[in-house]
């Protein structure tokens, strides 16, 4: 007699008509009950392939067999050895296309939710850290609060190094506070996983914008640290160069998730300045352009539209994510590109003109080249426009230090492998780096970054 294969665990969340009235986070998580199920489901490959498509390789069957063995506390250990995140990273990177996209059950079956087993063993095994002991070795400098720089911290705290963080906002966490919001990632666990670096003995200063505050060759020089990691991330928005995209109406997807995620824009008790209209256009295809439409039914639109130029398919997007905003109403307007900003007679924005596109052969990235149909031009009337169409890095680092080799779109030269730039003790990872990448991508950055000044000092 056949036995049946064990169903993957599907992960609780709300109601949309209910989630969408606040900021509370939608995915509930796996009971205990859940979470042995699922982990049970796991084969224990010998030879594991989804440790290969984790940029930070995590133990992934080793985790697992833990939590079979209802042992969260020793599952987070394991994922830590190279996860210092691991409660953040199963809410927000995209496993279906990294590990769970190698898990052998993926080719005849589902594969394993690793994502939700990682997040269940965050959750439940989140606590103090205990100090790294003697760091006896060189210390150094790490700009950026975000991923990338946690990261790389934690690893040159395990490896005998006194580490200081320098980040610009009033609050550590980089694109883990300031940009996902609330009901992906609650801020209170990053805090709560930063707080554990801090007990690993990092030092955190914040409001300290290096290349203006202190320049990295001060920092090397006067303060006398052996190395700089420069994980200052990607945060100045793309735009998309059309007529009428600075009329008043227009943002960034950058500035307008920080006002609502850092500035708390969404609370009635903070008096952060957001103007939103009824009906709101977010001109984008990945997770930014998505969270800023579903913060923005949030905060007050009534109806929000996500423009794309390419089809459902090409999306960059997580399809979870994808999935949850069709959920909670947000209308998508597939092969559709805005070519013009219209103002009202308040000289506000009033309409978007866009062209129908369609399809043709794969370009540079491997998806369809989206291509103008003639005479499509259509318009749309809106109050606001969100631009959601990627970031690079601000130059002033570049700006400010002597001998640091930078590309054209701001992001500094560095070796992928290393994180070694032009400068010997100047080493650098994460979004400044690439641009706009995915949090685990940074977090592997950080990793790879960390042994290389280890080796470098000594």
């Amino acid at each position: 007699m056949n036995q049946e294969k064990p169903e993957r665990q599907r992960i609780p969340r709300r109601r949309p008509e209910e989630r969408v009235e606040d900021f509370q986070e939608v995915a509930r998580g796996y009971t205990s009950e859940q979470a042995r199920r699922e982990a049970e489901r796991c084969l224990q490959c010998p030879k594991p392939q989804c440790v290969e498509g984790c940029p930070v390789r995590v133990d992934i069957p080793g985790f697992i067999k833990k939590i079979t063995s209802d042992e969260p506390q020793a599952a987070a250990e394991v994922i830590k050895i190279t996860n210092v995140l691991p409660a953040i990273c199963g809410r927000v990177c995209p496993q279906e296309d990294q590990c769970e996209a190698r898990c052998i059950l993926a080719a005849s079956d589902e594969p394993i939710n690793i994502g939700a087993l990682e997040r269940y063993a965050g959750d439940r095994a989140r606590k103090q850290e205990k100090p790294s002991g003697n760091l006896t070795n060189p210390p150094v400098a790490v700009v950026g609060a975000g991923p990338a720089g946690l990261t790389c911290a934690a690893d040159l705290l395990r490896l005998g190094h006194p580490v200081t963080i320098f980040e610009a906002f009033h609050e550590p966490g980089g694109v883990l506070v300031y940009g996902i919001p609330e009901f992906r990632l609650p801020k209170e666990i990053v805090r709560e996983e930063i707080r554990h670096l801090e007990d690993m003995g990092a030092k955190i200063e914040t409001n300290v914008l290096v290349g203006r505050t202190v320049t990295i060759d001060q920092l090397l020089n006067e303060q006398k640290f052996a190395s700089v990691f420069v994980a200052a991330g990607a945060g100045t928005p793309w735009f998309l160069g059309l007529p009428g995209e600075n009329l008043p109406g227009v943002y960034a997807a950058n500035e307008f998730l920080t006002r609502v995620n850092l500035m708390r824009a969404h609370r009635s008790d903070y008096a952060t300045p957001l103007k939103l209209g009824d009906r709101v256009a977010v001109i984008g295809g990945g997770n930014v352009a998505l969270d800023s439409a579903r913060s923005a039914l949030r905060v007050g639109a009534s109806e929000v539209l996500l423009l794309y130029r390419r089809d459902r398919e090409q999306m960059p997007a997580r399809k979870m994510e994808v999935e949850h905003a069709e959920e909670e109403g947000v209308e998508f307007h597939f092969l559709t590109n805005p070519i013009r900003f219209h103002p009202d007679d308040q000289d506000h924005l009033g309409q978007i003109e866009c062209l129908q596109m369609k399809l043709g052969q794969p370009d540079d990235s491997g998806r369809p080249r989206p291509l103008p149909v003639e005479d499509s031009n259509h318009f749309y009337d809106v109050d606001n426009v969100i631009v959601a169409v990627g970031s690079r890095p601000n130059r002033i680092i570049g700006e400010t230090t002597e001998d640091l080799e930078t590309n054209s779109d701001n992001t500094i030269a560095a070796d992928e492998s290393s994180g070694a730039t032009s400068r010997p003790e100047v080493f650098a990872g994460g979004d400044v780096v690439t641009g706009s990448a995915t949090v685990i991508a940074a977090m592997g950055a950080g990793r790879r970054a960390a042994r290389s000044i280890h080796n470098y000092l000594t």
